[in-house]
C-alpha cells in the first residue's frame, strides 16, 4: 500500500492495531459461548473482557515475540496472557489459528465494503447532478473514436451512473460472500469446539457461519471478492478513459478542474493536464492485478494450507485501500468536471451533418428506394465531405437520385439534432426512476 494513494478510513481497517482489536474480540466472544456451554469457568470469561476489553495491544511486542515462537497467532495469545493474566489459559480451547485469522480477514473485509459503498454512493451522487445539469447537451456520440450521431452529455454520465449502480450492487453481494465466520476447530471437524461457539461469534462479529471451513474458510468467496473490487475498478477507468479523451487538445469538450496555482508541466507552463484521471486508470490497474493471485488462492492442499497466507496480506489491503480512493478521486472529479456545451456543439457540427446520414438514408428506403440504393448514394456523397469538397446537404439536394426522392425542405428536416433526443426521458426514467422525467 502507498500512502500517496490511500485515506486513513482505509488504512485503519488493515492497521495491525485494528486486526489485534479484532483477535481478542473473537477469542473473548468465543470464551464467553464457552463460559456458558461450562467448557470454561464463566468468571474467567468475564475477567478476560475486563483485561483486554479497553487495552491497546502492542505489535512491537507481539512481533518480539514472534521472533522466537515463529507463529504470530502463539505470539498474540503469549501478550493477552501478559496483560490479562492467568485467565487468559482459557482462550482458544479447542480453536485453531485459522479460526482467528480467516474470522478476523472476513471481519476486515466486510468493514472496508461498507467503506467502498459509502464511496460509490459519493460517486451516484455526483453523476447524477452532473447528468440532470446536462441532460439535453448536446454532443457528438462516438464508435470507434469516430463520429457517429448526436446523444447529449447527460445521457453519456447517465450510462455511467448506471453502470455504479451495478457496481453497488456487486460490491453488497461481495460482503454477503465473503462475511463468513470459522470457528471450528483443527480440519474443521468441530471435534474440540462446540458448533454453537461458531455460531455465537459469528453474530457478535455481524457474520455468517461458514457451512463447511475445513479449517480454512473455502477461498472461492475471496476469489469472488476481488473479482468484484476489479469489476469496480475496471468502470472507474472507462469514466476516466473517456474524460481523459474529452480533454485532448483537439476535442475539449470536458476537462478536469485547475486550480490557481497548479501546474501542469516542468518544462511547459502552457500544459493543464488529465492528471487525476490518468492516475485512475492506473490504480483500476493494481485493483485488477490482485485477481488472478486471489483465483490461485482457491486451490489450497487438502484441508488447509497457508500458500495463500502470504498473498492476502499483501492484496486484500492494497485493492481495498487503492479502490477506496480511487472511487473517492473520481466522485471528486465528476463533481468538478468542467464542462464546454460550446466546443460539445462545435465538435457535433464538424462534419457538417454527417452525423445525420442514417436519417437520410432510412428516409430514402420510406420513398421506395431500397436499402442498398439509399446506403450508395448517402455514402458517395459523405466521401465527398470527407475529402473536403463542400456540404453535406449541398450534395445531397444536387443528386438527381436522392432529389428524386426527397425535397430540399425534407432534407432540411432530417439536419435536426433534437430528432435524436426524443427518447431521452425515457432512458433517464429507466436510469434515475419516474421523478427524472
Amino acid at each position: 500500500m502507498i500512502p500517496r494513494y490511500a485515506r486513513p478510513e482505509a488504512v485503519a481497517i488493515w492497521s495491525p492495531e485494528t486486526k489485534y482489536k479484532i483477535w481478542f474480540e473473537i477469542e473473548a466472544h468465543a470464551a464467553d459461548a464457552m463460559a456458558d456451554l461450562g467448557v470454561i469457568p464463566k468468571e474467567s470469561a468475564k475477567a478476560i473482557w475486563a483485561g483486554g476489553k479497553d487495552a491497546i495491544w502492542n505489535p512491537d511486542r507481539i512481533d518480539e515475540i514472534e521472533r522466537v515462537t515463529k507463529h504470530d497467532v502463539i505470539a498474540f495469545l503469549t501478550h493477552v496472557a501478559e496483560v490479562v493474566g492467568p485467565e487468559a489459559r482459557f482462550l482458544h480451547q479447542g480453536m485453531t489459528s485459522s479460526d482467528v485469522l480467516d474470522t478476523t480477514l472476513s471481519v476486515q473485509m466486510a468493514r472496508v465494503t461498507d467503506l467502498l459503498i459509502e464511496d460509490v454512493d459519493l460517486l451516484l451522487a455526483a453523476l447524477k447532478k452532473r447528468a440532470f445539469e446536462h441532460k439535453f447537451t448536446p454532443t457528438v456520440g462516438r464508435s470507434h473514436g469516430i463520429h457517429a450521431e448526436p446523444t447529449t452529455f447527460g445521457l453519456k454520465l447517465a450510462g455511467h451512473y448506471a453502470e455504479f449502480q451495478r457496481a453497488k450492487e456487486r460490491l453488497a453481494m461481495a460482503k454477503f460472500e465473503i462475511a463468513t465466520c470459522a470457528i471450528s476447530g483443527a480440519v474443521g471437524t468441530f471435534a474440540n469446539v462446540d458448533p454453537r461457539v461458531e455460531e455465537y461469534v459469528a453474530e457478535k462479529m455481524g457474520l455468517t457461519v461458514e457451512p463447511v471451513s475445513t479449517q480454512v474458510i473455502p477461498r472461492d468467496r475471496h476469489a469472488a471478492w476481488f473479482s468484484a473490487l476489479a469489476v469496480v475498478a475496471s468502470s472507474i477507468e472507462r469514466l476516466a478513459v473517456e474524460i481523459r479523451h474529452l480533454q485532448r487538445t483537439e476535442v475539449l469538450e470536458a476537462e478536469e478542474a485547475f486550480d490557481p496555482g497548479q501546474k501542469g508541466s516542468s518544462a511547459m507552463p502552457h500544459k493543464r493536464n488529465p492528471i487525476l484521471t490518468e492516475n485512475l486508470t492506473g490504480l483500476a490497474r493494481l485493483v485488477r492485478s490482485a485477481v488472478v493471485p486471489a483465483l490461485e488462492n482457491v486451490a489450497l492442499w487438502h484441508e488447509r494450507d497457508i500458500s495463500h497466507s502470504s498473498v492476502e496480506r499483501g492484496i486484500a489491503p492494497d485493492a481495498s485501500i487503492h479502490l477506496d480512493f480511487a472511487l473517492r478521486r473520481l466522485a471528486g472529479v465528476v463533481e468538478r468536471l468542467v464542462i464546454y456545451p460550446e466546443n460539445m456543439l462545435k465538435n457535433l457540427d464538424r462534419l457538417g451533418g454527417l452525423v445525420h446520414s442514417q436519417r437520410v438514408m432510412l428516409a430514402l428506403t420510406q420513398k421506395d428506394s431500397s436499402r442498398e440504393e439509399a446506403y450508395a448514394a448517402v455514402q458517395g456523397n459523405a466521401m465527398k465531405v470527407w475529402r473536403g469538397e463542400g456540404k453535406f446537404i449541398d450534395f445531397l439536394k444536387a443528386d438527381p437520385f436522392v432529389s428524386t426522392h426527397l425535397t430540399d425542405a425534407e432534407l432540411d428536416a432530417l439536419f435536426n439534432n433534437d430528432y435524436h433526443f426524443k427518447h431521452v426521458d425515457t432512458i433517464f426514467r429507466r436510469v434515475f426512476g419516474e421523478q427524472s422525467a
